[in-house]
Parts: structure tokens; C-alpha cells; sequence
């Protein structure tokens, strides 16, 4: 069974909020088939530990204006690597070297990835690192 409507429109109020405050390298990913807890994820990178920060600050306060509340957030202290839980979805925002040593998309590349709309990932093509 595919990841829920109310999981797509939380992963896309994500992504979108994620790209508000210039995170790049934005996916969704439908796990619903791989994963028995959570129907979708989301993952992007930032530059920098404040960005992390600024990042997962938007997203939170997005998805509060869905009505999501996450039920479990972990790594803020460090914010290099910060996992938002709404059971629906899991939000990971990553520092960029994170994002490239665990390389989650090599794990979840066989799950459909969900489509973001262009504007989503606006900055990742005009930095040029869309191939």
C-alpha cells in the first residue's frame, strides 16, 4: 500500500519548508512498502549547523500550521544530524558532510521517490549540482 495522502502533503509542507531556508538536495522517498512505522521520508542537506537549525525550525513550524506535532526529535544538540518524527513521515535534515558519509538514498533507492515540485529544489539548480 502506498504512503498515505496525509503523508504526501506532510512531506511536501516539509520539503517546501526545508527549501525556504535554502536546504539542497531535497527527496521524499514512499518507504510505506519497506517500513511498518512510517510511510514516508524526507531528507536534506544544509550547509551548516545554524542552517540544520534553521531548517528544522521551518519545518516544524510548517507542519504545526498542518496540525503535525513530531512526536520525537533527536540530534538538535549537536544539529548535524536532526531526525523529526511525525510518524507519518520522519524529517532527517542533515549537515552536508553527514548527508554524504551515510548516504541514505543508497538505502531507500529501491522505494518510489515522491515528486517534489521544481520550485522544491530551485536552489540545487541554480547552484549547478542537479545532475
Amino acid at each position: 500500500m502506498p504512503a498515505t495522502n496525509r503523508a504526501i502533503e506532510l512531506a511536501l509542507a516539509a520539503a517546501h519548508a526545508a527549501s525556504d531556508k535554502l536546504a539542497h538536495d531535497i527527496v521524499a522517498f514512499d518507504v510505506s512498502e519497506r517500513l511498518a512505522i512510517t510511510d514516508a521520508f524526507v531528507l536534506c542537506s544544509a550547509a551548516n549547523d545554524r542552517q540544520v537549525g534553521a531548517i528544522v525550525d521551518e519545518v516544524v513550524d510548517r507542519l504545526r500550521a498542518a496540525g503535525a506535532k513530531p512526536v520525537r526529535r533527536e540530534g538538535e544538540r549537536e544539529n548535524r544530524w536532526v531526525l523529526l518524527d511525525y510518524i507519518d513521515i520522519v524529517v532527517h535534515v542533515q549537515h552536508a558532510d553527514e548527508r554524504e558519509f551515510y548516504a541514505l538514498e543508497r538505502l531507500w533507492r529501491d522505494c518510489p521517490e515522491i515528486p517534489l515540485p521544481e520550485t522544491v529544489n530551485l536552489e540545487r539548480s541554480r547552484t549547478g549540482t542537479d545532475a
